[in-house]
């Protein structure tokens, strides 16, 4: 990959589409993961505008450390760049306490609710404050196994990262400079309250998901190996089942001649 000539396009591209937009630049949410790291990093390159907003939800300490650790660099960085953090933990509990007790107990609905929360305050920031939200979605976990949360981190208004791989934003990452805890950091979506990486919950690496994403995609022959066809049913589970978040919302079409 071209490091320097993809940097540049997506600074280009984030620049052409903020000034279409009539809007002053990026609100990021930051986890203390590569994704939004990268994404930070690229649109504090734009020039223009940039709150970076750490939203700790009863936060793993070496999760929150590494965030702030990257708003720190950041705003060393480029003169451009404010952070902010909103700790939702109560909001959290408001939420929760407040639904029905079978509710608030179901584990995957309430980390789902985590992420909801902090697109809520993504888009309350970034309205009063005139900046796009800016996703931090890969192209794995965006099109291939929809690794998001449906109007969580997947509610945004534009998407810099989604048409390259986990390991395409690694590559990017050493080639920026990003701070070395998180460069190592296993990859977490940060919405549960014990330590679970991306591959505990998938099943698979983010290599493996990108060769199956490309293997289906070439609608290749080639025989594969125990492990792949293990990874390939893993990627085609989740596929199948995330559709719903990657198509677009199904509407009920009704007929010309019953709205006459």
């Amino acid at each position: 990959m071209k490091a320097e000539q993809v940097n540049r396009h997506i600074i280009n591209w984030l620049k052409w589409y903020c000034e279409k937009a009539g809007m002053k630049g990026f609100i990021i949410g930051i986890s203390g993961g590569i994704d939004s790291a990268v994404t930070s990093t690229l649109c504090a390159m734009t020039g223009k505008e940039i709150l970076v907003v750490s939203m700790p939800i009863h936060q793993k300490k070496d999760q929150l450390a590494r965030a702030n650790e990257h708003m720190d660099w950041l705003k060393s960085k480029f003169t451009n760049v404010k952070a902010l953090e909103v700790d939702l933990s109560n909001s959290f509990e408001s939420v929760r306490t407040a639904l029905p007790a079978e509710t608030g107990e179901h584990k995957l609905s309430m980390a789902n609710t985590r992420a909801r929360l902090r697109m809520l305050t993504l888009y309350a920031l970034g309205q009063s404050n005139g900046l796009l939200v800016a996703g931090t979605g890969n192209k794995v976990e965006d099109f291939g196994v929809g690794f998001y949360t449906k109007y969580g981190d997947g509610g945004v208004d534009l998407s810099p990262i989604a048409d390259l791989t986990k390991t395409h934003i690694f590559a990017l990452a050493k080639h920026l400079g990003i701070v070395n805890s998180i460069q190592i950091a296993k990859p977490t979506d940060g919405l549960w309250e014990v330590d679970r990486t991306d591959e505990d919950q998938l099943g698979a690496t983010y290599p493996e998901l990108e060769w199956a994403m490309e293997y289906i995609d070439s609608k290749s022959n080639v025989p594969v190996n125990t492990r792949q066809e293990e990874v390939l049913k893993i990627y085609k589970k989740f596929n199948a089942a995330n559709k719903h978040k990657m198509d677009p919302i199904p509407v009920c079409l009704i007929p010309k001649e019953l709205l006459e």
